[in-house]
């Protein structure tokens, strides 16, 4: 099942949809996040770009406007970075939202549909408190 997402970071910036392939209908978050950062690590280690646009930052990157840019060009581990997704989705680094309900735990269960939207909701810390 082929499902549309986006991320968006508070206040109002949005990414354009894409789209991320989940094994089964009846899921979960943590599986949601499994097969988005799988797939955004297959398509970054296919050409090794200088930016990664993925959910969360790489170890040895910086953070830019639309992504993160790497100090060295290099492949990256699907595992580390859906640990880190993970790790960062329960210090609510993100919110993720299917078809419009903040789901909070990353094994709650959830009913996808041909149709349903997921939103990665990205939350900046506020510079100076």
């Amino acid at each position: 099942m082929t499902i549309q997402f986006w991320d968006e970071v508070i206040p109002g910036q949005r990414s354009l949809p894409e789209t991320v392939t989940v094994q089964q209908a009846r899921t979960t978050p943590r599986e949601l996040i499994r097969s988005r950062v799988r797939q955004e690590v297959e398509r970054h280690n296919q050409s090794l770009p200088e930016v990664f646009c993925g959910l969360v930052q790489p170890e040895e990157s910086e953070q830019i406007l639309n992504g993160f840019r790497m100090r060295v060009k290099r492949p990256l581990d699907w595992v580390v970075q859906f640990e880190r997704a993970c790790s960062s989705f329960e210090r609510n680094g993100f919110l993720v939202l299917v078809d419009g309900h903040q789901v909070t735990e990353l094994d709650e269960r959830i009913d996808l549909r041909a149709e349903s939207e997921i939103q990665f909701v990205k939350l900046v810390p506020l510079v100076g408190g």
